[in-house]
């Protein structure tokens, strides 16, 4: 019998849920909705209002270790790890459709859930199907060799998954990180187990739904909410465990490398960046201004290669400042409610982190020019009160000393130091004056230049008159302190399996008999040794 239809009632739909537990094999039949059952709870917060998003009930030490458990159980049992690579391509694209059906409402959990721009999550999210696709599409193509080995033997070398691996991934972009890791781990045929950020978890715990819906087999792919310092690192000294793979803080990554060492398990860490931004006096001024105003302040400068450090040429220094300042006003003026899609810029993640990062750019170290202290006015676009949330401005400081800690350390906000240089040399030697060394970019139109001080920069990644551009085809990484691996393209996809090679004789079985006697009695003929 249908249900009568009561005028003026409508049903709303949830854009998330108000509780999440740990997504596992073992927790599938607690539904949706966990209970705590003494689990400790965290609430996550919109940092743009304080607003109170969702409770997440947080992993303990039992689901770590039936996490664990069942994804090695499920690793071994071969439903997804020797299942054909064109059939799990197909999941893979699959879970790519449904992906782009539901990133709208995707995009505004992340922007509630981290306070960045709904136009930048929105621009981000959009993007994350074609990692879904090039895993798949690597799936399809990327074969076997047979090695050149001497004698009459076959050798063909195949790439076979790890088994189980762990995933920890940070707040600033929660699903764009989660999905580079996850695409490639799964396309190798691993068991996967993550452990977003405690601050912006939701969007990685609806992700393992949809891959569930996709195809994935249940606990191929795995949740733990929780906190780095208990979850993450039971997760990690798991010696189960056969790949670690972490976004987070140099000291954090340095941690949790002494742990995976002692297991002798595949480690990969993108870590601290502190961009350097080189503008040389032949490039274009109003380009360079545009350019380097995304790189450092997309993401409200929460991101490891957003450009901190802005060095350039004297011969341009004024036209290019003058430039470069009307752009900042212009993106601090148009900042306002995160939803809003016409909002430059939004919130920092938290409050605690706008209260450090202002204390370090208010120790009195350099001229500020603008910015610098929290944001407590409405906005001009909008109307919204910066006071409700942890909205901090584009922050610029020239006069400051390359040994002090704005020049040196990772604010990890919308705060970038100025200076000047006079030569090629000097604006070399200025952009490798620190420990880190992930993204940079240079701005010239010559082309020669561009080469020689890209072959020089010591970083993973340079950009030459563009800044932050990301593909799953390229390479992502750092050097110096900014970690060791790379994720995305081939690199990602073998650095989550390892080399079977299966040497086959192919002699005769007379050849066999005699010539590769080793121990033979009756000859003197040459033996083949290795």
């Amino acid at each position: 019998m249908r249900t009568p239809k009561i005028p003026g009632a409508r049903i709303v739909q949830r854009l998330h849920r108000q509780r999440y537990g740990p997504f596992c094999l073992h927790t599938a039949l607690d539904g949706p909705v966990p209970d705590s059952n003494g689990r400790e709870e965290l609430v996550v917060k919109n940092p743009a209002s304080g607003e109170e998003l969702a409770t997440i009930v947080c992993a303990n030490q039992e689901d770590v270790e039936n996490a664990v458990f069942s994804a090695y159980e499920v690793f071994k049992a071969g439903i997804w790890s020797r299942a054909p690579a064109i059939q799990r391509a197909g999941v893979l694209s699959n879970l790519a459709r449904d992906l782009e059906v539901r990133v709208p409402e995707l995009a505004k959990i992340e922007t509630l859930q981290t306070g960045r721009a709904i136009r930048e999550m929105t621009a981000q999210l959009g993007r994350l199907p074609e990692w879904l696709d090039y895993y798949a599409a690597l799936l399809r193509t990327h074969g076997s060799f047979v090695a050149p080995t001497q004698g009459p033997l076959l050798n063909y070398v195949q790439r076979v998954p790890l088994g189980v691996v762990a995933q920890i991934t940070p707040f600033n972009h929660p699903l764009l990180i989660a999905v580079k890791k996850i695409a490639p781990a799964l396309a190798a045929g691993n068991s996967v187990i993550v452990k977003p950020s405690e601050l912006a978890p939701m969007s990685v715990l609806e992700f393992a739904e949809m891959a569930i819906s996709a195809g994935v087999p249940q606990g191929v792919l795995q949740v733990l909410p929780g906190y780095g310092r208990t979850v993450g690192k039971m997760l990690v000294s798991d010696p189960t465990v056969r790949k670690v793979d972490i976004t987070a803080g140099t000291e954090t990554g340095r941690s949790i490398g002494r742990i995976v060492g002692q297991n002798l398990a595949s480690y990969t860490a993108e870590l601290g960046g502190k961009a350097p931004i080189v503008v040389f006096d032949d490039a274009d001024p109003q380009s360079a201004a545009n350019g380097a105003a995304f790189a450092c302040f997309i993401a409200s400068g929460q991101t490891c290669v957003s450009g901190t450090r802005l060095i350039v040429h004297d011969k341009i220094y004024d036209e290019f400042m003058d430039l470069f300042m009307k752009k900042v006003q212009s993106v601090t003026n148009r900042m306002g409610n995160p939803l809003n899609p016409k909002s430059t810029m939004g919130t920092v993640i938290s409050l605690r982190q706008l209260e450090r990062m202002e204390a370090l750019v208010q120790r009195g170290v350099g001229k500020i020019l603008t910015g610098g202290k929290r944001m407590t006015g409405t906005s001009a676009l909008d109307g919204y009160d910066f006071s409700q949330g942890a909205f901090f401005p584009p922050t610029v400081i020239t006069d400051v000393p390359t040994e002090d800690d704005l020049w040196r350390e990772e604010i990890f906000g919308p705060v970038v130091v100025v200076t000047r240089f006079s030569s090629e040399r000097e604006g070399v030697e200025l952009a490798n004056a620190c420990k880190y060394g992930l993204g940079a970019g240079i701005w010239t139109q010559d082309l020669s230049r561009a080469h020689r001080v890209s072959a020089e920069i010591e970083a993973g990644l340079v950009w030459v008159n563009t800044h932050h551009r990301n593909d799953p085809s390229s390479p992502w990484g750092g050097m110096k302190e900014s970690g060791i691996g790379r994720e995305n393209g081939v690199e990602a996809l073998e650095a989550y399996s390892q080399s079977k090679s299966t040497i086959i004789n192919i002699a005769p079985v007379e050849e066999t008999r005699t010539v590769q006697d080793w121990f033979a009695e009756e000859d003197g003929t040459e033996k083949r040794y290795g």
